[in-house]
């Protein structure tokens, strides 16, 4: 058995791995650090704000603050260190990181999905198992949450359609919400140009029991509207 961080594993299934248990996710949004306390919208004009994450990069320079985004590498620790130091004003992480670490209080704003949405598939862990038994299954199962294993497949079935790696400018959420006739399944996704200037944005519910179809005619409608070529273009970004 081994458990895995889900949006970093392959969209496509691999021979005699099954995925067996995906638990109750951890909150997907991605938060600010900042120095002295602030928000996004209260830091200066040039302010530098450090990310690794081209989706992250898009739909920040999206916002139209006025910021500088400077790419930046390291674990936790390193990146908030920046911020610390003065070498940035800000950071943008997964909450779900600072959560495992228990810094969450070190978040001056967890940002809202219409301003950033995370990505594809962000769960905390799952579990997967090769040629597990049935007994294996069984015993692993309970760990299994439905709704977020509709969820994440609605996302991944997203990522997948659009072709699309961990580098590119894509963001995904899907939840499970009361409809007029029961639980349905509400998708919306966002693909970005690089820069952040160009983006499609779209949305698409169905049902909890049919989450790979209806993130798959998400895509396919995102594909119709032009979301590859917002992707094809390599992002140009300040390193520090």
């Amino acid at each position: 058995m081994a458990v895995h961080s889900l949006k970093d594993l392959p969209t496509t299934p691999a021979e005699g791995i099954s995925l067996v248990a995906v638990p109750t996710r951890e909150d997907p949004r991605d938060v600010v650090v900042a120095r002295d306390g602030l928000t996004p919208g209260e830091l200066p004009v040039g302010s530098r704000v450090g990310t690794g994450s081209p989706r992250r990069a898009a739909q920040l320079e999206a916002l139209g603050l006025g910021v500088e985004v400077v790419e930046i590498r390291g674990n936790v620790d390193t990146r908030i260190g920046k911020v610390a130091s003065g070498d940035y004003d800000a950071v943008l992480l997964a909450r779900a990181g600072l959560a495992r670490l228990g810094r969450v209080d070190e978040a001056t704003e967890v940002l809202d999905p219409l301003q950033m949405l995370p990505a594809p598939g962000r769960v905390r862990w799952r579990s997967s198992a090769a040629r597990p038994t049935p007994t294996t299954v069984a015993d692993l199962a309970v760990l299994d949450d439905h709704a977020t294993r509709a969820a994440v497949t609605a996302e991944r079935a997203v990522l997948a359609t659009l072709e699309a790696g961990c580098s590119a400018p894509l963001g995904a959420l899907a939840e499970v919400v009361e409809g007029d006739d029961g639980d349905e399944l509400w998708i919306r996704a966002i693909v970005l140009s690089p820069d952040g200037a160009l983006s499609i944005r779209m949305s698409a519910t169905g049902r909890v029991d049919d989450a790979v179809a209806t993130g798959h005619r998400l895509a396919s409608d995102m594909l119709a509207d032009g979301a590859a070529d917002l992707m094809e273009a390599a992002p140009v970004r300040k390193q520090s």
